[in-house]
């Protein structure tokens, strides 16, 4: 592993910037990148003034150069993120593409390709041909890079979903119409705008649900799944906010085809993710559903009971990490030829 480390240390550094860096996942998304061994940060964008050492610890590390968002067109890096508005994602990327840079976008402006964006996301989508060719960047089922230059980063709420669904449908080892999705997360999944039904006194001893039926990562689940495993699907999805601050906990209900067994859900996931280092999966335990042993880190944990023919699987992710920055990295990971867990491996669970 140090032989490992030493030789991606010295390959050629990738320039990075942020855009979006005051926000949460901006933030997450700028400290992981300082620490990896291939990404060079050199801006952060935000739309304000700020100093990135006022909000993270950057010892140690290169002097990385914030502006607003002004001089984003006329300091541009080897891969631009945008940790944006899927607004802002939508005018900014086109404009960076054609300088020739690559873009690895965190908001939805281009996960839909089937479904319509004045629907779920409130704008018409003026740059068709680039929705068309945007990678879906689900990092463990993605595959190799094929030289993309615009990937769609999974939204948290779809990612903790598809992570979840996607082994169960491809063995063929439930019920497709059957599927009810009940998934929650902390605050920090709003964003860091003000609003009054996020303040800590609404919030404190809660757990609300919101945009029940009518979530935007509904959408991209549907169409995740359908292109991953060749399968649609049709389920009942709610989402509510958590008294906490960050960390998704995605419960998935279905009915099993006839004789499947638990020892047949344990063989589905170890047969798709068994090799892959930021992937837990096993029964369902206190541990293994907890948000404290996955907040933190870049891991997705999957546990599983199942009694009487009925399915139940918690799929647990830090909806700032997996959700947002870390799984932003591995897609970085992929595009630069380097195992998709570099830079991530050594983090640790917040609690």
């Amino acid at each position: 592993m140090q032989n490992v480390k030493t030789n991606l240390s010295n390959s050629r550094r990738v320039t990075c910037s942020v855009v979006g860096a005051r926000g949460y996942s901006g933030l997450e998304l700028a400290r992981l990148l300082l620490k990896h061994p291939v990404a060079q940060l050199t801006h952060c964008f935000a739309t304000s003034e700020f100093k990135l050492e006022d909000h993270i610890s950057t010892a140690g590390a290169n002097k990385v150069v914030c502006l607003q968002d002004k001089e984003i067109l006329k300091n541009l890096t080897d891969v631009v993120f945008l940790a944006t508005p899927a607004e802002v994602s939508l005018q900014l990327a086109p404009q960076i593409l054609a300088a020739g840079k690559k873009v690895i976008d965190l908001s939805g402006a281009f996960r839909l390709k089937k479904n319509d964006y004045k629907k779920w996301y409130g704008f018409e989508h003026h740059e068709p041909a680039l929705l068309k060719d945007a990678f879906y960047g689900l990092t463990s089922w993605a595959g190799p890079s094929k030289g993309e230059t615009l990937v769609a980063n999974p939204g948290c709420y779809a990612t903790a979903i598809s992570m979840a669904l996607i082994p169960l449908m491809k063995e063929n080892l439930i019920l497709n119409d059957s599927v009810v999705i009940d998934a929650k997360s902390g605050a920090t999944g709003a964003g860091k705008k003000a609003a009054e039904n996020l303040l800590y006194t609404e919030v404190d001893g809660e757990c609300l649900p919101y945009k029940v039926g009518k979530h935007q990562h509904y959408p991209e689940v549907i169409e995740t799944l359908e292109a991953f495993t060749g399968q649609k699907i049709e389920a009942h999805m709610s989402t509510s906010l958590l008294a906490a601050r960050r960390g998704i906990i995605a419960a998935v209900y279905a009915k099993v085809q006839p004789g499947i067994t638990l020892t047949d859900v344990a063989a589905a996931l170890a047969k798709h993710y068994a090799s892959q280092p930021l992937v837990k999966f096993g029964a369902l335990t206190p541990a293994m559903a907890s948000l404290k042993k996955v907040v933190g880190t870049a891991r997705t944990h999957i546990s599983y009971e199942l009694t009487d023919g009925r399915l139940y699987v918690f799929s647990c992710i830090d909806n700032l990490l997996k959700g947002a920055a870390s799984q932003a990295v591995e897609n970085f990971n992929r595009l630069n030829d380097v195992p998709t867990h570099t830079g991530l491996t050594e983090l640790e669970a917040l609690s």
